[in-house]
């Protein structure tokens, strides 16, 4: 992955400078200016009137985990409607015994690398049958694209999406209707 910046300077409200001057109106950052994950962000702070103070610049570093990142994809991923559940048939059933026991997997079904600036995922999921599967592949990637992008502030790389099995309606997880042994077909 690259590690070309992608975050946004908040825009700064248009109109006269306070102390009047159109010097300072040219001394405003851009609506739209790219910043490192390391460089400071400028944090607009009030100004005296008649100071013509800058704003104060507050430095640091962010460091955003592949747990958080995974979190926000999985819940713009299980937003969308027709996906059933994240995860592989086996992995939804150690969730099963995750969550019987009190623990759970907020994440299970989505893998995250996260680099400084950039993220991809990996989205493993089970269908709702009766949706075309692209379209749910489709909207899952517009959906963790959007989250990650706005929430986490790394720019996404791709998004896989992976659609491993379908859900019919009505039938049991894991077991297709079948008619018990013994009994008359409807």
């Amino acid at each position: 992955m690259t590690d070309a910046p992608h975050q946004n300077v908040p825009p700064v409200p248009a109109g006269p400078a306070r102390d009047g001057s159109a010097d300072a109106a040219a001394h405003r950052a851009p609506a739209h200016a790219p910043v490192s994950a390391h460089d400071p962000v400028p944090v607009h702070a009030p100004v005296a009137e008649g100071t013509g103070a800058a704003p104060a610049v507050i430095g640091g570093k962010t460091a955003i985990s592949e747990q958080a990142v995974a979190k926000v994809a999985a819940i713009a991923a299980r937003s969308v409607a027709g996906v059933y559940a994240l995860g592989s048939g086996s992995g939804r059933a150690l969730g099963a015994v995750r969550d019987a026991v009190g623990a759970s997997s907020a994440t299970q079904g989505v893998h995250v690398e996260v680099g400084e600036t950039e993220v991809a995922v990996d989205v493993t999921l089970v269908a709702v049958y009766g949706t075309p599967l692209t379209r749910i592949a489709d909207n899952v990637r517009a959906a963790v694209y959007s989250a990650v992008e706005s929430l986490v502030g790394l720019r996404v790389v791709e998004v896989n999406v992976d659609v491993n099995d379908v859900q019919i309606p009505g039938a049991a997880e894991g077991r297709p209707d079948k008619p018990k042994p013994g009994s008359a077909p409807a």
